[in-house]
């Protein structure tokens, strides 16, 4: 079932950004589409790369941290290993940064176009053990596509 909804929104991903390149539009439209359409998220956004740093980007839910240092929290563990980052109690992470205090599970996908780290894909749940493999696949992919959107520029 959670197979058949990741195939959903890949296909809603796939839409979304054919046919347009602006990194900043499909992010922000990628972002709407898991908050409105994973069960259980509280946050769904994205972070760019910037001079060691990883910056706010379009998202939905609650003000999150405008900065993260690589490195320091889920997020920048994830930009620094750029491996995907699937924590099921951010509070047992050492480094968490609690943007969101209601936050008590999250993932992390690093975003590398040609081999350079451009940003992350966070996403947040206020339920403990949230994200499973089915999830870090299914949102893998989605991530997937929006890099992709950028390597035909």
């Amino acid at each position: 079932m959670k197979e058949e909804h990741y195939t959903q929104l890949v296909s809603q991903a796939k839409s979304l950004v054919s046919g347009e390149h602006d990194l900043i539009a499909n992010m922000a439209n990628v972002s709407a589409l898991l908050f409105n359409q994973l069960e259980d998220v509280n946050w769904a956004g994205f972070y760019f790369h910037k001079e060691s740093q990883l910056v706010l980007g379009p998202f939905q839910g609650q003000p999150a941290c405008i900065r993260i240092p690589i490195g320091k929290g889920v997020c920048g563990t994830a930009a620094e290993t750029r491996t995907i980052q699937r924590i099921d109690d951010v509070h047992a992470f050492s480094g968490h940064i609690a943007c969101d205090a209601a936050s008590n599970s999250e993932i992390v996908i690093p975003l590398i176009v040609n081999d350079e780290l451009i940003g992350v894909l966070d996403i947040d749940s206020p339920k403990f053990g949230r994200f499973d493999a089915d999830d870090e696949a299914g949102l893998k992919q989605i991530a997937d596509i929006l890099i992709e959107s950028q390597r035909t520029l």
